[in-house]
């Protein structure tokens, strides 16, 4: 089983070493060994890539552990962290937020904040959903030409072109492709598979990995 701590403070926060005292001194506390640190000093505006989120994701197996100083450190956003938290979990990963202890799904309640954290998020998503739904309702009804005109080809010459704003909305909010993908799809005259999603989301410009 691997224990892993996760630090990332942004550049005009306090240093690296005040946040990894922090989780050692815990760890001490409760006789858990560090087996590896992933740093990142950056701001919660950029990327999962440049976060380390992706690596960490990639790291960490059914069993592992993993120590955070608080929520806050995970995600740029609630939804991002939300599905960050319940894709762990899921996997069988257990969570400790030192600051939060009481946020942690490695303790007694842990399935119970699991569902929690997992309602919230598809609530979330929900809402989002809603948001772009009355969007492109309040569009048609003001008289907006929505989608292409049969026979044309848009800019990228993709079907989901017309969507971008959205596909980036959700993006921004921490929304998986696979999710996207859903909540796109009925709108669409013939659904898009999962890789034309991926695809598209690779070729926008500064993409941001879902």
């Amino acid at each position: 089983m691997l224990t892993l701590g996760y630090i990332r403070v942004s550049t005009d926060e306090q240093d690296l070493s005040k946040q990894k005292h922090l989780l050692l001194e815990f760890a001490q506390q409760q006789h858990i060994i560090i087996d590896q640190f992933i740093e990142a000093e950056v701001s919660s505006r950029k990327t999962p890539k440049e976060r380390r989120i992706e690596e960490l994701l990639d790291l960490l197996e059914t069993g592992d552990h993993l120590l955070v100083a608080e929520l806050s450190r995970l995600g740029r956003n609630m939804l991002e962290t939300l599905n960050i938290i319940t894709t762990l979990t899921e996997r069988g990963i257990k969570i400790t937020f030192v600051r939060q202890p009481e946020l942690s799904t490695s303790g007694t309640h842990g399935k119970l904040l699991l569902a929690i954290y997992s309602y919230i998020a598809e609530t979330e998503r929900d809402f989002i959903s809603l948001r772009t739904k009355q969007g492109l309702a309040a569009a048609r009804a003001s008289g907006k030409l929505l989608g292409r005109p049969k026979g044309s080809r848009n800019r990228r010459g993709s079907l989901l072109s017309p969507f971008t704003e959205q596909i980036q909305a959700y993006l921004k909010a921490g929304v998986p492709i696979r999710a996207i993908q859903r909540l796109i799809n009925p709108l669409l005259e013939k659904p898009a598979t999962y890789n034309t999603f991926k695809y598209f989301v690779q070729q926008l410009p500064q993409n941001v990995s879902a």
